[in-house]
């Protein structure tokens, strides 16, 4: 889930378009850079860059070993268009419908939650429980694992997991239908669609209900991890406007507090997990507290909470007792 920030408004200004004297590729990036600049658009030269690689069908390397390139004026009148759509508030992500996430492409439509970089913190906690990480990477990096991805979204934890885990097949669940339809593709996209189940239900309720069917065979599952809804409610005109005006509610909020989804979900995956089987999930803002209470039961060991870059705890681990 995206980090609370607190964005005020500012007065708009006119987006010059292709009647301007900027012609080449480094005056319109100068131009568009100064224009949401002026506005304190969050990472404004981010944007004008791949608004500009989106307009051109072009890389970052050819932008900059092409600066005097001429545009005309069809092409700069889609690129300011782009850059007054962003200045409004768009993420640049939905504009382009596209967001890279642990190496791989991503399609993100108004649908799903725009995968974010500290989500990869997820990965690679999952990964070092499974022991990928470790001496006997390349053994259990082959594994035949069960993973279960709660909350799935873009499918952007299944996919890279399913990734760099070329045995492992995932059951994706998500309360959303079109949500689900973009992970679907996004599994096509990165060539992992075969290995991945995706299941329209809450949390992980219709694998308890599978899971119960055949009761008389052992937990199915090796890790369980999720990216949970985990804002409050409460703090909604704290987000930024591109989060709070464009992305999906249901994504976003996790209950009045924030926390509210952690409880059922915990139980639900000490329901599903195999004895020594992992659950990793992100963190919101001041939820680790909450978690580790959850996670103080016996049904659990090895608890473990991770810090990301910027020093707050991001990703809850635990094991699943024996």
């Amino acid at each position: 889930m995206p980090h609370e920030s607190r964005i005020t408004s500012h007065p708009s200004l006119p987006l010059r378009a292709s009647e301007s004297r900027f012609t080449s590729v480094r005056d319109v990036l100068r131009d568009a850079f100064t224009q949401l600049e002026h506005i304190n658009t969050p990472s404004a030269a981010l944007a004008a860059e791949l608004l500009l690689m989106h307009t051109l069908g072009r890389n970052r390397t050819w932008l900059y070993a092409h600066p005097e390139q001429e545009l005309d004026a069809a092409a700069r009148e889609k690129y300011f268009s782009l850059i007054a759509r962003r200045a409004s508030g768009v993420p640049t992500q939905h504009l382009t419908g596209h967001q890279e996430f642990w190496g791989l492409d991503f399609e993100v439509t108004p649908d799903v939650l725009i995968p974010r970089p500290e989500t990869e913190h997820v990965i690679e906690v999952t990964l070092q429980c499974l022991g990928v990480a470790s001496g006997d990477a390349a053994a259990r990096r082959d594994a035949e694992l069960r993973i279960a991805d709660v909350g799935t979204g873009s499918g952007c934890i299944a996919v890279a997991l399913a990734h760099e885990l070329p045995n492992a097949r995932v059951a994706a669940t998500d309360i959303s239908a079109a949500a689900l339809e973009v992970a679907r593709r996004n599994a096509a996209r990165n060539a992992v669609d075969a290995r991945i189940e995706f299941v329209e239900c809450n949390l992980l309720d219709a694998l308890l209900h599978q899971s119960l069917a055949t009761s008389h065979q052992s937990p199915p599952f090796d890790a369980v991890v999720s990216n949970p809804p985990y804002i409050a409610r409460s703090d909604a005109r704290t987000l930024a406007r591109e989060v709070r005006e464009h992305e999906p509610e249901f994504a976003l909020f996790g209950g009045e507090t924030g926390t509210e989804i952690y409880g059922p979900l915990i139980a639900q995956a000490a329901m599903l997990l195999k004895p020594g089987g992992i659950l990793v999930l992100e963190l919101g803002y001041n939820s680790a507290e909450h978690v580790s209470r959850l996670l103080n039961a016996s049904e659990w060991n090895d608890v473990l909470f991770t810090d990301d870059l910027a020093g707050i705890k991001r990703v809850a681990s635990a094991r699943r007792a024996r």
